[in-house]
């Protein structure tokens, strides 16, 4: 399917971790140049060791971004904002250095599916209007209107990917488990979505092929299903005890303030615009067919 002439001339990732590196080898394998950006010696390192092109370059300091090879680029924008605040200033810092003569072609952006904040378990589609409530939602719905703006100023197309959990190899919670660490009573549990890497990656990849400017996604597997649900899913699959249950006092008490705030918001994500749009066919429609997968 990538074999369509696209007006791109090379792809170029920024914050290219594990799903950076399985977008980077799907383009690889259909002869495309990718170009990777990275801060430390050792990601460069592993980027060339793999055949990927790296730039040096920090999202904290403007003056590092000055010379990327942004010109007529497919560019995947999947680095995370600060940790604190409600401003993107990395978004901040890469858009105000790109050479206006030297346009990427296109701008596909990972936001979260928290930009919808706490829906109550309601389902909701990409009509449905964003009320981040957290401080790391507002950070990523900052950088979909920086994005947004700035493709509309400067003709540059960019499509928006509203990502639910991401699991896969390295992305299970086996520590958590381990540790014991409690989860509420399942009929307490919120509403959650999730999708596996190597699906996000297929995504990531379709949004390049299809004609998806000015879009917003919901990426996710599409299953109903609660966070204390996928706990227990993936102890039973590892052989692992399930998590003690608490209610939400006992919670407040023993579960981390980060923890928390996602507890604390339920929804469930239409992702019929994902598949029909963007043709894809999920590799693993269910946590339990992603988990033989994991390991």
């Amino acid at each position: 399917m990538i074999d369509k002439d696209k007006p791109f001339k090379h792809v170029l990732i920024i914050g290219c971790g594990d799903i950076g590196i399985r977008v980077a080898k799907i383009w690889k394998n259909a002869s495309k140049s990718v170009f990777a950006v990275a801060r430390s010696e050792s990601s460069i390192d592993s980027f060339r060791q793999q055949h990927i092109h790296a730039c040096q370059a920090d999202l904290d300091n403007s003056d590092s971004l000055k010379n990327l090879p942004t010109k007529q680029a497919l560019l995947y924008y999947f680095a995370p904002p600060p940790t604190k605040g409600q401003k993107d200033t990395r978004m901040t810092h890469f858009l105000d250095n790109v050479d206006l003569e030297h346009l990427p072609a296109h701008i596909i952006y990972i936001s979260t599916s928290g930009v919808y904040g706490d829906q109550r378990g309601k389902l909701i589609n990409e009509e449905t209007p964003a009320t981040p409530q957290v401080d790391r939602a507002k950070r990523r719905y900052d950088a979909e209107q920086q994005l947004q703006q700035w493709g509309e100023k400067n003709s540059v197309d960019i499509t928006i990917l509203r990502v639910g959990g991401i699991y896969g190899p390295g992305r299970l919670p086996l520590k958590r488990l381990e540790d014991k660490i409690p989860m509420l009573h399942e009929h307490l549990s919120p509403q959650t979505n999730r999708i596996h890497a190597d699906d996000l990656a297929q995504v990531c990849v379709a949004a390049a092929i299809k004609d998806t400017a000015g879009e917003i996604y919901n990426v996710s597997d599409g299953t109903n299903s609660n966070m204390t649900e996928y706990f227990n899913t993936i102890a039973d699959f590892c052989d692992l005890e399930r998590p003690p249950l608490v209610d939400w006092d006992e919670a407040e008490k023993t579960i981390s303030p980060g923890m928390l705030s996602y507890l604390r918001e339920s929804r469930k994500m239409d992702n019929s615009k994902m598949i029909n749009e963007l043709d894809i066919e999920l590799i693993y429609p269910s946590l339990k067919d992603g988990l033989k997968n994991c390991h």
